[in-house]
């Protein structure tokens, strides 16, 4: 993952995302592979565009995906701090926000 264009910083999970992703013997990396490469997965258009003016801006940047068996699942990057880290990464299901 070392050719991305943006940092994860610390990569974390809830519970219930946790078991969403077992339950449908899938992992986390999977999902996360997939953020890291700027796949944002199911956002529409304008989240779409806003992840990518996101890449440069230092904004949050947000990706949803369905697990096998159809649970959504969503990933949040945190927005840049002053020197352009992000401090981390979560993997989540909506309603968990």
């Amino acid at each position: 993952m070392t050719s991305a264009k943006f940092n994860l910083g610390r990569v974390v999970a809830t519970p219930g995302a946790l078991e969403a992703i077992a339950s449908a013997g899938q992992t986390p990396l999977l999902f996360l592979k997939r953020h890291h490469a700027c796949d944002w997965g199911e956002v529409d258009s304008e989240d779409w565009e806003t992840n990518e003016e996101s890449l440069t801006s230092g904004a949050r940047i947000l990706s949803a995906y369905q697990t096998a068996l159809g649970v959504r699942l969503w990933i949040i990057t945190e927005a840049a701090d002053e020197f352009g880290r992000r401090p981390a990464t979560t993997l989540l299901l909506p309603e968990e926000y």
